[in-house]
């Protein structure tokens, strides 16, 4: 009676390892899976905001290869003050819906914008996409700008 109780014990303990490591391995390919976006997605998911995301590094190259630009810096006065971009023009987030059009008048302008982290920025890019501008670009924060700035 023992015997078969130690084997039966045995079985369980088996199959609940079993059961354990298969559901740890389902859970990693469904977490990989989610993880995993491709170009094609990021793309659609840009499409839906209505601008584009874009890195730092590329708004520079816009910044280098092209002229016909706006950089709007979306972060405060004081923030503008303590350093900015060169050649950007100061329109804070909560300000964007009422400064836009004047400031910028038309629609198909290429617009650049940034704040301090990112999140400013994006709201701003939202609210210029929400008056009718098209050709919006984000780049994120003045945090992880790498390249020079002017301070005033």
């Amino acid at each position: 009676m023992v015997f078969n109780m130690k084997k039966l014990v045995l079985f369980i303990m088996i199959l609940c390892l079993v059961l354990l490591v298969g559901c740890s391995l389902q859970d990693e390919a469904s977490t990989t899976q989610a993880i995993t976006t491709t170009t094609e997605e990021v793309t659609a998911m840009n499409t839906d905001l209505g601008y584009e995301q874009i890195s730092g590094a590329q708004a520079k190259n816009i910044m280098d290869t092209e002229s016909d630009y706006v950089i709007i810096d979306a972060r405060t006065t004081e923030e503008f003050n303590e350093g900015h971009i060169e050649g950007a023009i100061l329109i804070p987030e909560y300000e964007i819906t009422e400064r836009a059009e004047a400031e910028i008048p038309q629609k198909d302008q290429l617009i650049l914008v940034y704040c301090r982290s990112g999140r400013r920025s994006k709201i701003a890019a939202e609210a210029l996409v929400d008056l009718g501008y098209t050709n919006v670009k984000e780049f994120g924060g003045i945090i992880d700008w790498e390249y020079d700035i002017v301070r005033s």
